[in-house]
């Protein structure tokens, strides 16, 4: 009788505790919790990884791998410890716990291992698995690992939550004449039966969505940086391009890494230098140290290229390698504080290329380059704050944007004016040495400033920072006779009610016939008067924000525009056009069809490369989506003509080539499709245009969208086309550029399938030419199955590609029932995933516009 009451006992107490065990394996949610996540940083340190990964050269074969996963353990109860790997279980071969070979359990995205096979101290989990391919990018011959933010458990089981760093050791066996770049420092290389096992020390602490690799059949061209062999993979044939780029690529990041040693206080923090070159990357770069990813086509330029894609090589460059600072070495805690490392990589990389510029050229590079990519999401109803909340790192990828990339430097700029520029390099160093090889926080880095200054930092961070939106910022003045006795400048936010202030300093100019008086103006109130223009002569206009360092909608009166030749100074100029757009959009004081006729009259008068890059961005934008087609159609030859002669009168040859891009951007007569067509048949540019290999190709994409039988010419363009990079990329983008209905439906229908989706740069951009506006009327249909499968593309795509989508299929539509498509999806879906929804506003919003500035 004492037996069976122990055994009752026994199993009573086994079934609750077997009970208790699966209730909370049935409480495991998909991707990485915030709670999981801080509970794993309370119990496990000194996390080592060890990978062994056979690729077979066959891109459709399944890569094999063992793993061998060391890490310091507090055990806490009989809790399971949760692994991440987002694969299916046939794809975990076999686990063993500190020597126990277990029964491999797979639930919800993570690997589950019962607490009795762990201890506390050291453990160790060997692995035997198949890799996933959703982050590894394999292409014919090659492949790359890109694992942010949170990808290597879709590769390998892991712990992939930022603050929780490790050192990665890998071998790779591959294709005998491949060639491979990781982390670590390459220590030995050996040949067997056609296959070639490269082996990679040990790598420096790092967190998971910064380990990576790349392997294939790449170029290798080694060059010293500091003292140090620097090894690039790239696959670039074009030997025009590579001669005139390659020293200028390792010159840039040299020039980089020395600012940033001495800025900081800080010698370059990894073991390695090195960098792999990438066909079609779906990011300009990806920082990870000792392997950073580069998008060849920002790279490698001829010797034609213009000031625009000089600067987006060096803004690249230098961007890439000030993340080995900050977001390398120093990493943010959780993804909600992403921004910080892209913040301070962009507004970095703006000081490191600055330096050896002008400065007048830098502050106009900073504002052509920021502020209109930041309004374009800021003027939005789904707008979003710098820093933003984030549950579960499988949304992490959502946070990317304009705002981050963007908005924020030009905050970090400001707050640095507020603090004082000698101050704010010395809380920055401090930040950074006291978190060296750690995690921190954005209020760990504002802690650190506030000591360096009396300001109220916490306040101008709640607007700055914390809540989306900008002011909008009007003046009133009052005249006595011809004089000012009162200037008024008031601000307000640009949506809402509530009472918000944006501390900043801007100038205003007065503009005389014979002179130009500038005030500086520090507002820090909703409304004030502005004591140093009182007295000041009646001026033929005013422009606020003069300097172009400040933020939101500033009143700008049209009568601006009549004595333009007035503004002399570049960065006015470009000040002027951004706010005269700005205002524009918002309905206040300039209509569409005047503001493009303006800007169009500037096309020759213009001579400021960068500005005459805004002002054709804006003529575009304007005729496309804010111009009625019978309108556009009234205009376009005139508009035509226009950009034509502006090409002839223009004298600088980076002008020239903006002007043509104009030119064969809104081109709609057929006269000047002829003439296009010519050029492109002849390959014979207009006199003191360069053309090269790829202008030659989007001319015939803009040829074939003007095309009712363009096979052919598609035909001819592919068979033009040398590179294979090139040549897939182009068979990717054809299908949608394509005159027949069915092979246009045939491939967004493919779209559904996530293999079709793969290379989302050339995705991108064939949407565009899917939805392109003379295009729409037959793509219109294609929209609601768009936004219904989006969820489905943040899931599986990269950071950027939701938001990739959503603009290339709605960047350009004004028809009002696209609108109702996107009005109707967000009614049907009303607990939609909110950072999503708001990227559907964002990417909608000039839609939205378009249905009252077309009025």
């Amino acid at each position: 009788m004492k037996k069976v009451r122990l055994l009752a006992l026994f199993l009573v107490v086994f079934n609750t505790g077997y009970h208790a065990q699966m209730k909370s394996w049935a409480k495991i949610e998909s991707g990485v919790s915030y709670e999981l996540a801080k509970l794993r940083k309370s119990t496990l340190s000194e996390i080592q990884y060890e990978l062994s990964l056979k690729i077979p050269e066959n891109k459709t074969e399944r890569i094999s791998g063992t793993e061998v996963l060391r890490f310091q353990y507090k055990k806490q109860n009989e809790s399971p410890l949760l692994i991440d790997f987002k694969e299916n279980p046939s794809s975990l071969l076999s686990v063993s716990v500190n020597g126990q070979e277990i029964k491999p359990v797979l639930e919800n995205e993570h690997v589950i291992i019962d607490a009795k096979y762990l201890k506390s101290g050291s453990n160790q989990i060997h692995f035997n698995f198949l890799a996933g391919d959703g982050a590894l990018n394999r292409r014919d011959g090659y492949l790359y690992a890109l694992f942010v933010p949170d990808r290597a458990r879709t590769m390998f089981p892991c712990f992939d939550q930022p603050n929780l760093k490790a050192n990665y050791s890998l071998v790779l066996t591959v294709p005998e004449k491949w060639s491979a770049i990781s982390n670590g420092k390459l220590s030995d290389t050996f040949v067997q039966h056609g296959q070639k096992t490269l082996k990679f020390n040990q790598s420096d602490l790092i967190p998971t969505y910064l380990f990576s690799f790349a392997a294939g059949d790449f170029k290798n061209h080694t060059e010293k940086i500091s003292q140090q062999d620097s090894r690039m993979l790239y696959r670039e044939t074009d030997s025009v391009k590579i001669k005139n780029s390659m020293d200028s690529i390792f010159t840039l990041y040299h020039n980089s890494l020395v600012y940033y040693e001495k800025w900081t206080g800080i010698k370059h923090p990894f073991q390695k230098h090195g960098m792999a070159v990438v066909p079609d990357f779906q990011f300009g770069g990806m920082e990870h140290p000792g392997a950073i990813l580069f998008q060849n086509s920002t790279l490698f330029l001829d010797k034609n290229a213009t000031q625009n894609q000089l600067n987006n090589r060096s803004n690249l460059i230098a961007h890439e390698v000030a993340h080995l600072w900050f977001g390398d070495m120093v990493t943010m805690d959780w993804f909600n504080d992403v921004w910080m490392k892209e913040v301070f990589a962009n507004f970095m990389a703006d000081k490191s290329t600055g330096a050896s510029a002008d400065k007048r050229v830098y502050d106009l590079k900073f504002l052509t380059t920021h502020f209109p990519a930041a309004y374009s999401v800021d003027r939005t109803l789904g707008a979003n704050p710098i820093r933003q909340v984030l549950d579960n790192l499988q949304n992490a990828g959502m946070m990317y944007g304009p705002i981050i990339y963007n908005k924020a430097p030009i905050m970090m700029r400001q707050l640095e004016l507020l603090i004082g520029e000698e101050d704010f390099r010395k809380g920055v160093s401090e930040y950074l040495t006291q978190y060296a090889f750690n995690n921190a926080s954005w209020p760990d880095l504002i802690a650190i400033l506030d000591k360096h200054t009396p300001k109220d930092l916490q306040s101008w961070n709640k607007v700055w920072v914390n809540e989306p939106g900008r002011p909008v910022i009007d003046y009133d003045v009052k005249y006595n006779g011809d004089t000012i006795e009162r200037f008024t400048v008031i601000q307000k936010p640009e949506y809402g009610k509530e009472h918000k202030l944006w501390p900043q300093a801007f100038e205003i100019s007065l503009f005389y016939p014979d002179s130009v008086e500038k005030v500086n103006v520090k507002l820090d109130a909703k409304q004030q008067d502005i004591s140093g223009l009182k007295g000041k002569r009646r001026p033929l206009f005013i422009l606020q924000n003069s300097s172009g360092i400040a933020y939101g909608v500033f009143k700008t009166d049209k009568s601006v525009i009549s004595d333009f030749s007035l503004v002399k100074d570049p960065i006015s100029r470009a000040s002027a056009y951004i706010s005269l757009y700005e205002n524009m959009m918002n309905s206040s004081g300039i209509d569409a069809q005047e503001l493009l006729t303006f800007f169009a009259t500037q096309l020759s008068k213009e001579t400021t490369e960068l500005n005459l890059r805004l002002i054709t961005g804006y003529i575009s934008s304007i005729y496309w989506n804010f111009l009625p087609e019978n309108t556009r159609l009234k205009e376009s030859v005139n508009l035509e003509n226009i950009l034509w002669k502006a090409l002839q009168e223009q004298t600088a040859k980076n002008n020239k080539k903006i002007v043509f891009d104009g030119y064969q951007n809104i081109f709609q007569s057929k006269e000047a499709y002829d003439n296009l067509y010519t050029i492109w048949k002849s390959q014979t540019p207009p006199q003191g245009v360069s053309l090269n290999d790829e202008d030659f190709t989007n001319l015939a994409l803009a040829l074939s969208i003007r095309n009712s039988n363009n096979t052919g010419l598609l035909q001819e363009q592919l068979t033009r086309i040398k590179n294979q990079d090139r040549v897939n990329r182009f068979k990717i983008i054809m299908q949608a550029a394509s005159s027949d209905q069915k092979v246009r439906d045939d491939f967004f229908n493919g779209l559904m399938q996530k293999q079709n989706r793969a290379n989302e740069s050339a995705v991108g951009s064939a949407l565009s030419y899917l939805h392109h506006p003379l295009r729409q009327h037959t793509s219109i249909h294609y929209l609601p199955e768009s936004l219904e499968i989006l969820q489905e593309i943040q899931k599986t795509g990269d950071i950027f590609f939701p938001d990739n989508w959503l603009r290339s299929t709605f960047g350009s539509y004004q028809n009002p029932k696209a609108l109702e498509v996107v009005n109707q999806f967000l009614l049907k879906n009303p607990d939609y995933n909110p950072i999503l929804k708001n990227k559907i506003l964002q990417a909608t919003d000039n839609l939205r516009r378009a249905q009252k500035l077309m009025k």
